[in-house]
């Protein structure tokens, strides 16, 4: 099959190995060429995944109009603070579109596939989630996630496109609700780092994740998901791996923040995008205008947006009210 990778980030580039490596014909496409030429050059995406060989073959295309011409199927792997400039080239595209963005667009409130329904209205839309870091997936470690689309057809054929020895392909009719599991777990993994850089033990952070487990099936229920999409793994098995993995680059932004580093200098010096710094925004605005109640969302939030101390943050959390547990 010819399939275009939208994106050369560590995610877009190790998927865009595995489908190489099984035969596939792939174009992959970037935004900025200087890392397509050091793939070309090189053989392998050093910035993203050190010590991966990519396959030669690999088809490597700096202008998006001409990456997707001909392709059969297209992933994109993009940011999702650019994923809508990015899928513009998709207006004509009627094949499969496999998103593998996680995040929420902040002045719409969509996801991705919300997204891509306004900018590729004829294509057939599938999300793709669970936890996959990249560099594990790219070294072939064992793996499991789910393909979620409101059209059958479309999540088979990407079941079956993706589906591997070590990666495991599971599928869900609950579009909504897997994409919101995929993006709300990097704002708390970025909680989580907090708790991690203030020196707290596991007790604490087993107890952020567990209630954030509630705080995420609560406001994707508002949205329409399916509360048992998060006891999967979109859901709890996403929130797990992006909390406690050291490889996690939004667990890795809060511990620097609970270490006492300010926001402005993790991103002058982070190699690459964690999501939850962009979601915080766009997660806290959107609980806002449903009305549902989000306290972990809006201490995060409050925290990179607001300046407020991360260890006020974390009292205000505990001095919460006591309630039933949900």
């Amino acid at each position: 099959m010819r399939i275009t990778v939208l994106g050369a980030g560590a995610w877009g580039t190790a998927l865009a190995r595995m489908l190489a490596e099984r035969g596939h014909e792939i174009t992959l496409w970037d935004y900025f060429p200087a890392t397509l030429e050091g793939i070309r050059q090189t053989g392998s995406n050093e910035r993203y995944l050190p010590g991966v060989v990519l396959p030669k073959g690999l088809g490597l295309e700096p202008v998006a109009d001409r990456a997707v011409d001909g392709a059969e199927l297209v992933v994109v792997a993009s940011v999702s603070r650019a994923f809508r400039a990015v899928t513009r080239c998709l207006g004509a595209f009627d094949g499969v579109v496999v998103s593998v963005t996680k995040g929420i667009e902040f002045e719409t409130g969509l996801t991705m596939s919300g997204v891509l329904r306004q900018t590729a209205p004829r294509a057939r839309v599938v999300a793709l989630s669970g936890p996959s870091l990249a560099l594990e997936v790219a070294r072939g470690v064992p793996t499991a996630v789910v393909v979620a689309s409101e059209d059958a057809e479309a999540a088979r054929l990407a079941q079956a496109l993706f589906h591997g020895p070590t990666f495991r392909v599971y599928t869900s009719s609950d579009l909504v609700g897997v994409e919101l599991g995929g993006a709300l777990k990097n704002v708390f993994a970025i909680g989580a780092g907090v708790c991690d850089g203030l020196g707290f033990g596991d007790n604490s952070k087993a107890a952020l994740v567990t209630r954030a487990i509630a705080e995420m099936r609560r406001l994707g229920v508002a949205c329409g998901a399916r509360p048992e999409t998060f006891s999967g793994l979109s859901g709890i098995g996403d929130l797990m791996v992006t909390c406690f993995s050291p490889l996690s680059r939004n667990r890795q932004f809060g511990e620097r923040l609970g270490r006492g580093e300010s926001v402005e200098q993790i991103l002058a010096t982070m190699t690459a995008v964690a999501e939850g710094y962009p979601t915080a925004r766009a997660a806290h605005a959107l609980a806002r205008r449903l009305g549902v109640e989000t306290p972990i969302i809006d201490e995060v939030y409050a925290m990179l947006y607001e300046g407020k101390d991360v260890r006020r943050a974390v009292q205000d959390l505990l001095a919460r009210e006591s309630k039933p547990e949900d």
